[in-house]
Parts: C-alpha cells; sequence; structure tokens
C-alpha cells in the first residue's frame, strides 16, 4: 500500500481541488485498484467535494456521517484513540469510512473515504499532552503519532493507495499525516511566499536549516528517527495557478526559477528525501483552471465527466468552454502519470 500525503504548510495553494481532481483520475484510470482517501483538515472540503459539492449538498451529507454512532470521521476514529492513546484498542475500521459513490454517482467506485471533522482542532490540544506525557517506559509522542498508521495497518490489505489530504499547519494531526505517509505531494504558487514555504517545509520535515541548534533535538526528523521511523519522501512539486491564458507568464519567471535552483540545491545535498532525481521529473505545471475549476469545485465533480456549455450553479448561469475544461484535464492526466 503506498501512502501519498498532499501538504504544504502555506495556504491556499489548491491542495484540496487539486487531491480532488488527481484521486478522481487516478481511479478512472486504474479500476483494478482500491483507493483510500483520508481528510486529515479540520474544515473537511475534500470530503464535501467527495460527497456532493455545494450544489448536491456535500456538506450535509458530511453532518450526516458525524452524527452516526460511531462518528463517521477520522474525527470519531481519534475519539476512540483519546482514552487509549499508546496502545491501539479493538476498533472495527470501517465504522468509520464512507463510500463516497453511495451519495455523490459523480464518484468512482474504488475510492473510499475517512471523511474530515472540524473536531481535530480541539483534539489537537489532548493529542499535543499526551504526546508530550512524560511516562515511564513508553515514547508518548509515538504513541500519538502512529494513530492513523494503526489505521491504515487495518485496512491495508483492503487498499492499494492512500491519498492523504491535510491541514496548512505543522499541527500534531497533520504530523501523524506525514508520518503515515512514504510520499509528499508539495503544491505550490508562484510567488515568493510559495519558495519560502519550500524552505519551511523541509526545516519542518527534515530538520533542516534551522534557525538554532537549539530546536534541532525537538523536530519531527529528530524524533522519526530515533523512533526507527522512515522519513516522507518529496514525489511531486506542483506550481498551482501560473496564469489561464499564458502558462509561465514572464512576471512570474524570477520566482519560478528561483523555486527550481532552490530544488535542485536540495536534491543535490539531500538525495535521499527525494523520489526523484531531475527537476522535471518531479514538477509539474498548473495553470489556472479558472471558471472551470469553480464549476467543478461546486459540483462536486471531476474535470473528465463535467460537461461543457452554459451551467447551472446556485441561481447563476456561467459558461464551461471545451477547450479549458480539456486543457484542465490535461495537467490532472500530468500530475497522475507522476504517482
Amino acid at each position: 500500500m503506498l501512502t501519498y500525503a498532499v501538504w504544504n504548510n502555506k495556504g491556499g495553494t489548491g491542495k484540496t481541488s487539486l487531491t480532488f481532481q488527481a484521486v478522481i483520475r487516478f481511479a478512472e484510470m486504474n479500476k483494478d485498484k482500491r483507493v483510500l482517501v483520508v481528510d486529515m483538515c479540520p474544515q473537511a472540503n475534500l470530503s464535501e467535494l467527495f460527497l456532493g459539492g455545494l450544489s448536491n449538498d456535500g456538506s450535509s451529507k458530511l453532518l450526516e456521517r458525524h452524527g452516526l454512532t460511531p462518528r463517521c470521521s477520522i474525527g470519531g476514529y481519534f475519539d476512540a484513540r483519546l482514552p487509549a492513546p499508546f496502545s491501539a484498542p479493538k476498533f472495527d475500521a470501517w465504522d468509520y469510512v464512507t463510500e463516497p459513490c453511495d451519495y455523490n454517482e459523480q464518484i468512482p467506485e474504488n475510492i473510499s473515504l475517512v471523511s474530515g471533522d472540524p473536531l481535530l482542532e480541539l483534539q489537537a490540544i489532548a493529542m499535543n499532552t499526551l504526546a508530550n506525557a512524560d511516562l515511564p517506559g513508553v515514547n508518548a509522542w509515538l504513541g500519538v503519532i502512529d494513530w492513523l498508521n494503526d489505521f491504515l495497518t487495518l485496512v491495508e490489505e483492503d487498499f492499494d493507495y492512500v491519498f492523504i489530504d491535510t491541514n496548512p499547519s505543522f499541527s500534531m494531526y497533520t504530523q501523524i499525516a506525514l508520518a503515515a505517509a512514504n510520499r509528499v505531494i508539495l503544491p505550490v504558487m508562484a510567488d515568493d511566499s510559495s519558495r519560502r514555504a519550500i524552505q519551511n517545509a523541509f526545516s519542518l520535515i527534515y530538520g533542516l536549516k534551522l534557525p538554532s541548534e537549539i530546536y534541532s533535538k525537538y523536530t519531527f526528523a529528530k524524533k522519526m528517527n530515533g523512533a526507527g521511523r522512515e522519513l516522507p519522501q518529496i514525489h511531486m512539486i506542483l506550481k498551482n495557478r501560473l496564469t489561464q491564458y499564458m502558462g509561465k507568464a514572464s512576471a512570474y519567471a524570477a520566482v519560478l526559477s528561483g523555486i527550481d535552483e532552490d530544488l535542485q540545491g536540495l536534491i543535490k545535498t539531500y538525495p535521499q528525501y527525494f523520489t526523484f532525481n531531475a527537476i522535471e521529473d518531479g514538477i509539474v505545471d498548473i495553470r489556472d483552471f479558472g471558471t472551470t475549476g469553480i464549476v467543478a469545485f461546486a459540483r462536486g465533480c471531476a474535470f473528465a465527466t463535467m460537461p461543457t456549455g452554459r451551467l447551472t450553479i446556485g441561481s447563476h448561469r456561467v459558461q464551461v468552454k471545451v477547450e479549458y475544461r480539456n486543457q484542465a484535464l490535461d495537467v490532472i492526466d500530468d500530475i497522475v502519470a507522476k504517482i
């Protein structure tokens, strides 16, 4: 079972929308593979998309799943772990899994979902307290960091791929997601803040270029290595929203070049943290999806099956052009080809 985390501690980079489109397309093109999606974001936007989006009551369907006993979400599973944080209790993992095709006919049948949950923010407080507990003979941090690993171990015979959408943070539940991942997909924007975000990502995951050695013993990497655990590798950099019509617009050229130079330097110095050796093997350039993306997001549908022409979104009529829809699909295919 191969596990991908889609993460950047900077918000607004398109993690959720790109995860949604790429996972559906991957599942469509690999019908013999079983795919599990884990929504580790308290906003749960990805779950709402899989359950129908804005136009098809995805939010209400998500609330319905939250209202079950046990609560059918990642928050429900973490609720079960809070009383037994350091050793996995007996539980049925399928109590927390939703089949989104039962709620949204546009989702392939080979995709299952562990829904996101706003409870994560409240649970993070308890997680941090538990992870820092000083207990004789117990690695409390590792006990908590393994919560998702424990869950995935129970379902590893049922799925071939796992995709984890994460929060733009490095909170405890985000670290739990990264600890369970083999590979990281890192979406960035064509701006200098995203260049800094890449540098920050390597500090947070791998403990590189810290402002002071005083932080080194507290890093995620130090704790993972100390427990004999492998760190996830960077598998893909998604340069998102370059422009709608011009591709790599000249205004962004210096920033994009800077991102490439930074990555090339990191690959040369720390090849063990990457699954690729050449920049072109790990980067996908993504133009802004514009209206096409907005409509797909609202309808909870994939680009491959989204109708074109004049469509109704809420009380508005919008135009989706065939060529723009096809361009968006081509980009998603570029991402899927590298999974």
